[in-house]
């Protein structure tokens, strides 16, 4: 979700910079209810004493830790690995995006 976001923001010709900035900006808050609302959802599994608890309890903390690490590796790490893996573009604003005839 936000990578194809920033994909199609550096389609329009955006900078590798400023369309990290503008796609975590924008996808921030989809991203962090996605996760909420999924890992809030196995609270009351992560909190349960009745019978079976001893069985779902482990799978409702680790489901909750899974979800709340890829959230941060999603908003931290991957925006850090798209810029080291684009850091040789040089696409700018003031920059044409296309050679014009007769130019070489």
């Amino acid at each position: 979700m936000l990578l194809s976001y920033v994909h199609a923001l550096r389609e329009r010709g955006m900078p590798v910079d400023d369309a990290l900035i503008e796609g975590c900006s924008t996808r921030l808050r989809p991203v962090l209810m996605t996760a909420l609302v999924a890992s809030l959802g196995f609270v009351p599994m992560a909190i349960a004493t009745g019978t079976g608890a001893e069985v779902q309890r482990p799978l409702a903390t680790v489901v909750i830790g899974g979800i709340i690490s890829s959230t941060l590796l999603t908003l931290i790490v991957l925006p850090v690995l798209y810029r080291l893996a684009h850091a040789g573009d040089v696409r700018d604003k003031d920059q044409p995006t296309s050679i014009e005839p007769g130019r070489a």
